[in-house]
């Protein structure tokens, strides 16, 4: 199998990491099980890639999968394209927390890798040896 099937049937497992892919573009972060965020990175790269490319089969797609949500759509193809124009790949990053109470899970947190942060110190850096 190319995919994870987390315990659910086909409909409802695509419907989940709809919506897991959804969280993580509005909130940028999310805490979920191990295995949900290795399955939801790889639909949340996708649409990153989509939104790079900004044409209007890309955005179809990604309307389609994401249920119609058109703010996140818009956040994709206007903020997250753009922050991640220099970027080839590798969209996110998984930190591992520890197990839950219930079920002994390995909890995570998958968040979007912070890519203007490292420009403005490059810029900063470059900026105080010129000074000197």
């Amino acid at each position: 199998m190319a995919y994870r099937k987390l315990g659910v049937d086909n409909k409802h497992r695509r419907s989940m990491l709809a919506t897991l892919t959804k969280q993580v573009v509005e909130n940028e972060s999310i805490t979920t099980t191990e295995t949900r965020a290795k399955e939801v990175r790889k639909f949340v790269d996708k649409m990153i890639t989509y939104g790079k490319k900004g044409d209007l089969v890309s955005r179809r797609k990604a309307l389609a999968f994401l249920h119609n949500d058109k703010k996140v759509v818009d956040k994709i193809f206007n903020d997250l394209a753009k922050r991640y124009e220099n970027r080839n790949g590798g969209y996110t990053q998984i930190l591992k927390l520890s197990e839950r109470r219930g079920d002994d899970a390995l909890m995570v947190i998958l968040k979007l890798v912070e890519e203007e942060k490292k420009e403005e110190k490059k810029a900063t850096k470059k900026a105080t040896k010129e000074e000197k």
